[in-house]
């Protein structure tokens, strides 16, 4: 583990591989999986009050799920996430041809919105553990991203470098500018071959 002022950081996320591969997961992330995304209390928010700006990137499904359901639901675990269709892809699923994407994120490329899609999404394959004195980032491997860990590793990316755009996002340019300083160190020493 490596610690960032008051984050703690797997280091699996400097000495493993990622790059989404679409083409070849189709994004079963947004599709499997025990619940919706997890949602932070000001996402839940933002996506209730600009939800019928949402509305039109939306499947018909997805519509009458949150209808039904509401834009979030509270899960087993008594976490805000992001209903289901069913028991499967997030309500706010959309698919291109045989890939599913989120029809949140194409609300806020096209204009419609001004938040990009949950934290939780945006920085998958990472998971943020909230402790009592910080937060812990750790790296979720799941056998759908399987694609993502081979054309990361073909392309020498390691995770934290994939999801630069999101971990400054939601920590700062500072903190990731310290990761990266961490793995040029880890490089030098050998750690990381």
């Amino acid at each position: 583990m490596i610690q960032i002022g008051d984050i703690i950081v797997s280091r699996e996320l400097l000495t493993n591989h990622f790059v989404c591969n679409l083409e070849k997961c189709y994004g079963n992330c947004c599709v499997y999986g025990d619940s919706g995304a997890p949602l932070e209390d000001g996402e839940a928010d933002l996506i209730t009050s600009h939800l019928h700006d949402i509305y039109p990137y939306m499947r018909q499904e997805g519509i009458r799920t949150v209808a039904e359901k509401g834009a979030w639901v509270i899960d087993n675990d008594g976490d805000k996430v992001t209903p289901l269709v069913g028991w499967e892809e997030c309500a706010y699923v959309i698919f291109e041809g045989d890939i599913a994407r989120c029809a949140i994120e194409k609300a806020y490329k096209e204009g419609a919105i001004p938040f990009r899609k949950p934290v939780s999404c945006h920085l998958y394959p990472i998971r943020v553990n909230k402790m009592k004195n910080g937060i812990a980032l750790n790296y979720h491997q799941w056998s759908v991203c399987e694609p993502a860990r081979i054309l990361g590793k073909e392309r020498g990316v390691p995770v934290f470098r994939f999801l630069k755009d999101p971990l400054i996002r939601v920590f700062g340019e500072p903190f990731y500018e310290e990761l990266e300083l961490v793995y040029r160190e880890m490089k030098q020493s050998e750690i990381i071959t």
